[in-house]
């Protein structure tokens, strides 16, 4: 008997039972939150109830199902009867053991163990509670050394231990999903003791440790990309920039090592429309694949003028030419990644209406970080009269932030082109010395980075030095593929025992991007309904949280719980649902916890504030939504509606 399979959903288009009114099974002491589960890579489908090995089907990795009916065969081994949606249309048994159990969304992903203790994985519930509540640190410290030596010690509850090098989850996909938490206290600060399942994409690969103290020879590059202002007053940097490359340039050719830094060039000036004087609103010069040519790149800095005409007020796009460089440049050859951006005057925000991108500066350092590439910031705080160099920096330290590293914003006091030079010199250097160190098994000579007296440069100096060791362990990783530890069921804690502050773990939730797009759809709508006044204050809030909920519990819903594109009286608020999803969620959003006399607390600027936070998420998820090399194929076919992503709990409603 043939079996039919549809394209996007793996619907089957014979043999689906369909009953009047038949739903999945109900989550226990829930009224209207369904069982769902995710098949396992490994995971057949049995259209059959005779479970027929013949007619097994492969499903797609990590496929997700709703549960209709649960039954033992006589061998006392469970099965599941699924579907793909709620509706009625079982498809098939699956062996219990082939599933997970995704009631609720939320999965984690590693940080990278950098100024922090890789995570430890145990086997029970009250082997890392006791540890916890007692705050044993020796016998902590005793676990995590044979860890990391790979050592056993008699009856240890440690289990696994995240890898060394990090996980890119985008080239070795893993779920971490949350099946269960406990709050605590470790050390008196808050935390989670969280119950996950280990479950890697690809099978685990034996990795030899001693690896990550070396990297192979001549394969490491780097492609950095000078984003810069064109506007009346920046020849004089464009000049010096272009003086600070040819050094480098000169560099790479008498120590045998060009190719392996390309540089690009992206100009940017502010909307034509309202400065039609200024010609463009950002304009690439040189593409990192021409820029491994000196001569190239000189060409096009050389054809790279600034404006003739003043453009208005003292803000302009710098995020559009951010965003340009980011999506404008091919990053994939290139290991580690960097955009310096060069201005003398603060970025048109999200909300702006002159805003070529809609996005915020943490919204575009998120695309940044996505695509593993990192921002320096060379603001030139020149003495104009109304300058808004304060509101400038805040907006430029958010842009340029590196988790674990901080800001590499550099502020250059009174526009000096000596000062300038002198960073932009240094900070070339710096990275090409790293590039050539890296990729050649060679010490550079202790003078190959000169010294300088400039405290805050060398502050600057300290972070470049730590984001190459950062970048280099992500190559490493990249390079030898280390995978996620087997699957498993496991407890962890969620933040560092040693420095209990300190998180070791990002919340996400699995979205495809079909669901970003529903998500995009609904909050644009519910958020243009509400502008309109055309909803109240509560009505608005309960949206939110219908929203967030959804998304949270069940993204397949996105747009059936919201009275906004369903109708009144059919939104989870209504129907007295809201509360059952978002209770027992382990990790909640602003939103899920706003009150209606919260917001009413709140005072007219801080209402807008959040609203245009909201405006901004929506720009995000459009971004995010189109920039197609993060999105992960579960299928290994091109990147379509089903391929998925990490969203991070933060960036969602």
């Amino acid at each position: 008997m043939a079996v039919c399979l549809g394209v996007l959903s793996l619907v089957f288009s014979c043999n689906i039972v369909l009953a009047e009114d038949d739903k999945p099974l109900l989550i226990p002491n829930k009224k209207n939150l369904y069982q769902r589960i995710l098949s396992l890579p490994s995971a057949k489908l049995y259209p059959h109830e005779k479970l027929s090995h013949r007619d097994s089907i492969n499903l797609r990795p990590f496929s997700i199902g709703y549960v209709y009916d649960r039954v033992k065969d006589r061998n006392g081994v469970e099965w599941l009867q699924i579907g793909f949606d709620r509706n009625g249309n079982r498809v098939g048994w699956i062996k219990t053991e082939k599933t997970l159990e995704w009631n609720q969304g939320l999965t984690l992903t590693f940080r990278k163990p950098i100024n922090h203790d890789r995570v430890l994985l145990f086997d029970k519930k009250d082997s890392i509670k006791t540890l916890v509540e007692n705050y044993d640190l020796p016998r902590y410290e005793k676990l995590y050394d044979a860890a990391l030596k790979d050592e056993k010690i008699k009856d240890s509850p440690v289990i696994a231990i995240q890898p060394a090098t990090g996980i890119n989850i985008r080239k070795n996909f893993y779920l971490l999903p949350i099946h269960g938490y406990e709050d605590l206290y470790l050390n008196g600060s808050p935390a989670k003791l969280l119950k996950v399942s280990s479950v890697p994409f690809n099978d685990s690969m034996d990795v030899d440790k001693r690896i990550i103290n070396t990297v192979p020879k001549n394969t490491y590059s780097a492609g950095i990309a000078f984003t810069i202002d064109s506007t009346l007053s920046m020849q004089p940097y464009i000049n010096r920039t272009r003086r600070a490359v040819r050094k480098i340039f000169d560099r790479l050719q008498r120590d045998e090592f060009l190719g392996h830094i390309n540089f690009g060039l992206v100009a940017f000036r502010d909307n034509p429309s309202v400065s039609p004087g200024i010609k463009y609103l950002t304009r690439r010069f040189v593409t990192l694949k021409d820029g491994a040519d000196g001569a190239t790149f000189m060409r096009g800095v050389k054809n790279l003028r600034a404006a003739r005409r003043t453009t208005k007020g003292f803000f302009e796009d710098s995020y559009a030419g951010v965003q340009q460089t980011l999506d404008g440049m091919d990053w994939s050859p290139h290991e580690a990644r960097y955009i310096i951006l060069i201005t003398d005057a603060g970025a048109r925000d999200g909300d702006d209406p002159l805003s070529g991108t809609g996005l915020d500066a943490v919204e575009l350092n998120k695309l940044a970080l996505e695509k593993n590439v990192a921002i320096f910031v060379l603001h030139l705080l020149t003495p104009v009269k109304h300058a808004n160099h304060e509101y400038a920096a805040k907006q430029y330290r958010q842009l340029s932030y590196y988790p674990k590293i901080g800001s590499l914003y550099y502020g250059v006091p009174a526009g000096s082109l000596r000062e300038f030079g002198a960073v932009v010199d240094g900070l070339a250097e710096q990275i090409a010395v790293q590039i050539q160190q890296a990729g050649s098994f060679r010490k550079s000579p202790a003078d190959s980075v000169k010294t300088v007296k400039n405290q805050r440069f060398m502050k600057l100096r300290n972070k470049v030095e730590k984001l190459g060791y950062a970048l280099r362990l992500q190559y490493l990783q990249e390079t030898y593929d280390e995978a996620a530890p087997d699957a498993f069921n496991a407890w962890l804690l969620d933040k560092d025992f040693r420095n209990p502050e300190t998180k070791t773990l990002d919340v996400c939730v699995l979205l495809t991007r079909d669901q970003l797009s529903d998500l995009h759809g609904v909050l644009n709508q519910v958020l243009d309904t509400a502008e309109q006044g055309l909803i109240s204050p509560q009505n608005f809030i309960d949206e939110l949280k219908s929203i967030a909920a959804t998304t949270a519990r069940d993204p397949e819903q996105l747009g059936m719980t919201t009275a906004t594109t369903t109708g009144t009286s059919n939104s989870l608020a209504d129907m007295g649902f809201l509360r059952e999803y978002i209770e027992d969620l382990p990790y909640t959003g602003e939103v899920m916890n706003l009150a209606l006399d919260d917001w009413q607390s709140w005072s007219s600027e801080r209402q807008i504030r959040f609203l245009q936070g909201l405006e901004e998420k929506v720009s995000y998820y459009r971004a995010l939504h189109d920039h197609t090399d993060l999105w992960i194929s579960l299928d290994g076919g091109s990147i379509d509606g089903n391929a998925v992503y990490p969203i991070p709990l933060d960036m969602l409603p």
